[in-house]
């Protein structure tokens, strides 16, 4: 195993108490053949959260802790943890225990296959164990997004996934970004790909979002996408520089 850290797995919570310790645990074992940094970003958080954070701190050399003392939104807690990150490879996983990080080993690999192309790769939750109304919730905005933003990835919603850092730069920065990083990484020209992933039900907590929530923020977060899409540059191929 060389120095160079080979992927920085960032994770945003928010009062995710009761889900620190096993998930680190997961991600240990998934990576054990590599070598990884763990990045939680505490956003704001109220409970315990912190103090189990500062608990595995003392225990695990890999872990870094960045805190949000007010919550600004899991974009920005998203956001913190890539720009604070020292691999060129990040992956992403919700906090509250659902993504299965036995998943990320493989996702990695794939990625490494297109080191010289920007691409991210997007977990497709396999059997969701959600309630039927956020079943429903997501389906319609699936749809929406690939009638409004000709984004066909089937889950761009799933927390676990694997991207270049110099892409996620790349990206305009908005509140809510999270939820369209494979509509925004298309409207950068880069590869989106697919990978079906285990979905688990929460054991600890609560989520934080609510179907009408989501519902308000998202009709005006798209758009603000298609905004976005329609003032890409449509041709950067005369630009020639040199070094």
């Amino acid at each position: 195993m060389t120095n160079k850290t080979e992927i920085s797995i960032v994770i945003p919570v928010r009062n995710e108490a009761g889900n620190i310790d096993q998930l680190i645990k997961e991600i240990e074992k998934s990576l054990k053949s590599k070598n990884y940094e763990i990045i939680y970003v505490n956003d704001g958080s109220v409970d315990n959260t912190e103090t189990e954070l500062k608990n595995n701190l003392k225990k695990n050399k890999r872990l870094r802790i960045i805190s949000h003392k007010i919550s600004q939104g899991q974009s920005a807690a998203l956001r913190s943890g890539v720009i604070a990150s020292r691999s060129p490879l990040i992956a992403t996983l919700d906090g509250d225990g659902q993504n299965d990080p036995s998943d990320l080993s493989e996702m990695i690999e794939k990625i490494k296959k297109y080191k010289n192309e920007l691409t991210l790769i997007g977990g497709v939750r396999v059997n969701r164990k959600d309630s039927k109304p956020r079943l429903w919730a997501s389906s319609f905005a699936k749809y929406c997004r690939i009638f409004l933003l000709k984004d066909k990835h089937p889950d761009s919603g799933c927390g676990i996934k694997v991207f270049h850092k110099e892409l996620f730069i790349k990206l305009p920065y908005f509140d809510h970004m999270h939820r369209f990083l494979s509509a925004l990484a298309l409207r950068e020209g880069a590869n989106v790909l697919e990978f079906n992933v285990n979905h688990r039900e929460r054991a600890v907590g609560s989520s934080n979002y609510t179907n009408i929530g989501r519902l308000m923020v998202g009709i005006f977060d798209v758009l603000g996408v298609i905004w976005l899409r329609k003032r890409m540059p449509k041709n950067t191929s005369s630009i020639e520089i040199f070094k």
